[in-house]
């Protein structure tokens, strides 16, 4: 039968199915194969809150989108180009998310009685029959029965056999985007390679699934994404938790200092953990404490005794810290805490990404705590970030927060490796000597306004640290009212003055001077920059600028933001940075706000833009 073939510039698709469906694994699967065949792209999993939430139930639907294309992604996508839907439940959590035209790729053994009742569908009403579907073009397949067919006679029971039918709906979609199967089939080979059954079913469903699209009449299009045009070297996909952990490992070896990790579990920062530990033929020390106390006090320890001391957590976990963290800052010792941000408060939506704790990493401690305040804004950025948190601390001797969130540290896109030579240096001088005459001093402060970094042990440097307020210089206990206020300010003082170190603010797209700029941080980066991309496209006097330096802020943003009649700040709270902006700043700027635990569309902020500039 001869097929057609189109050349698509991108395309998206959502895999939705029951937590147990393995969508997450089709879709990272079908990403790397994206990634090493050179497309550009962007992914978002999206997963359900509980462990085990009921099957075939809203609340269990698992999802994973995927955006790859051969010209240059920034998001995930606002809608998708298919669906893939294993059950009644991921059909309807997902439909309002997929444009009309779309394909849907459903399950039809996830469409029965029991399936349609689960998912609180009304009785009698199926919507692959009921005529609600007319608008896409829906392509049905009994994926259950046709993996079991497949594995008939292999001797494996039945629940083994129904665990692999997420392999044939990835075969089917590596034949419908002309894609190749030899990295899943060496994957496979790596993970089953001790269970011969069980790689020998899952291989055998995976082509069966190819096989089903390549024998089939009913299907007479194949689709075809070229490369993507991006600039030469070696890339990787990466996930934002992973450059994380990739990014304090670098910045372990350029520094020389043995990493230390001390960190309490808790989503979604608990793969950074995972990834570190993965590592230790570079010398880290991972220690998994018995609560987040004992995770950052481990770490200020470490950072006392001359290491890199890093410990994570989300929201939740950061706020027992709390207490420990304005030690460091008393200490005025390195260490590098790790926010990846989730919906909140309390344990709020643990699996859902929200942009809220901007104001507790800025202002969240008690008395007067201040410390940098750094954000990453892509999966990839992460690791320059993550570096550049570890750089910041050893240089100004402090505690450095970098925010990320849900939304980053699981979404992944490609990386290009950085060589060692291309990072910034990390220079680390421990004291050595006495520095006043024939006594050491170790608040002594250079022209960074840094005190010196005195190993415990070190010949004649015996020194007094503690949380009481300590006098200038000689870090003696002091409550003097006087020495208070002046330590209080020289403390802040420093924290500023990182602004000579760190770059200026330049925008992203458009001009430095005009009618509208949407400012951003974080995770909103990508649809910022798509909705700006487009609205400029049509005419419109916008420009895009993104905070990575939150505390202190560059130099010049206060310049920049009054080069503009107005100023538009999309985030995922009810207003965080522009609170911080307008006190500092007194400009009107206008807040977009989303308090969803999904990350913006870029449609939303352009429909914002557009309202604005009319």
């Amino acid at each position: 039968m001869e097929r057609q073939n189109e050349v698509l510039d991108n395309v998206i698709i959502k895999f939705a199915g029951d937590s147990g469906d393995g969508m997450q694994l089709t879709g990272t699967q079908f990403t790397n194969t994206a990634a090493l065949f050179g497309n550009d792209l962007s992914t978002f999993p999206d997963y359900p809150a509980e462990i085990r939430a009921p099957q075939g139930t809203l609340a269990g639907v698992s999802g994973y989108q995927l955006h790859f294309g051969s010209v240059e992604i920034f998001t995930p996508g606002d809608y998708c180009d298919v669906l893939v839907a294993m059950n009644v439940a991921a059909l309807k959590a997902n439909i309002k998310n997929l444009r009309k035209g779309g394909i849907i790729i459903a399950n039809t053994d996830g469409f029965d009685t029991k399936n349609l009742r689960l998912a609180g569908t009304e009785e009698g009403k199926n919507p692959l029959d009921d005529g609600s579907l007319e608008n896409y073009r829906v392509i049905r397949m009994d994926v259950t029965k046709m993996t079991r067919a497949s594995l008939e006679g292999s001797g494996l029971g039945v629940k083994e056999i129904d665990r692999a039918k997420n392999m044939f709906v990835l075969g089917f979609l590596y034949w419908m985007y002309n894609r190749s199967m030899d990295h899943t089939e060496k994957f496979l080979e790596e993970k089953f390679g001790n269970k011969p059954d069980i790689l020998k079913a899952n291989l055998s469903v995976l082509k069966a699934g190819y096989n089903f699209g390549e024998t089939s009449e009913e299907f007479t299009t194949r689709y075809s994404i070229n490369p993507a045009k991006i600039a030469p070297g070696e890339y990787r996909s990466v996930m934002g938790n992973q450059a994380v952990a990739l990014g304090l490992i670098a910045a372990s070896c350029k520094s020389g200092l043995p990493l230390f990790y001390g960190t309490y579990p808790i989503t979604p920062a608990s793969d950074i953990l995972h990834e570190v530990s993965k590592h230790k033929n570079f010398g880290v020390k991972t220690f998994q404490a018995e609560d987040e106390i004992a995770a950052v006090c481990s770490a200020i320890g470490a950072s006392f005794g001359g290491a890199l001391g890093v410990t994570a957590s989300s929201g939740p976990g950061i706020a027992p810290k709390g207490e420990a963290i304005g030690l460091a800052i008393m200490l005025e010792l390195p260490l590098v805490i790790v926010n990846v941000q989730r919906g909140g408060p309390s344990t709020g939506l643990p699996t859902k990404t929200e942009q809220s704790d901007l104001m507790q990493a800025v202002f969240g401690r008690n008395g007067e705590a201040p410390m940098p305040v750094l954000s990453a804004s892509t999966p990839s950025e992460c690791f320059s970030m993550t570096y550049e948190a570890c750089r910041i601390a050893l240089a100004h001797m402090t505690p450095v927060m970098l925010l990320t969130d849900g939304y980053i540290a699981n979404g992944a896109e490609p990386w290009l490796f950085p060589s060692s030579a291309d990072l910034p240096e990390i220079k680390v001088t421990f004291a050595r000597e006495k520095n006043a005459g024939d006594k050491f001093y170790p608040y002594k402060r250079d022209e960074k306004l840094s005190r010196p970094w005195a190993i415990p042990g070190t010949k004649d440097l015996e020194h007094r640290i503690g949380g009481i307020e300590k006098q200038h210089e000689t870090g003696n206990i002091s409550y003097d009212p006087a020495n208070h206020e002046f330590m209080v300010r020289l403390r802040d003082s420093k924290i500023e003055k990182i602004s000579d170190y760190i770059p200026e603010l330049k925008t992203e797209v458009g001009p430095e001077k005009g009618k509208l700029l949407v400012l951003g941080w974080g995770s909103t980066y990508g649809a910022i920059k798509s909705a700006v991309i487009r609205s400029r496209n049509k005419g419109y006097d916008v420009s895009h600028a993104h905070l990575r330096y939150i505390r202190p802020f560059p130099k010049n943003l206060g310049e920049l933001l009054y080069n503009f009649e107005q100023v538009l700040i999309p985030e995922m709270n009810t207003g965080q940075l522009i609170r911080i902006l307008r006190d500092k700043y007194l400009i009107p700027a206008v807040g977009l706000n989303k308090i969803q635990g999904l990350p913006f569309k870029a449609e939303e902020i352009q429909n914002k833009i557009e309202e604005l500039m009319k």
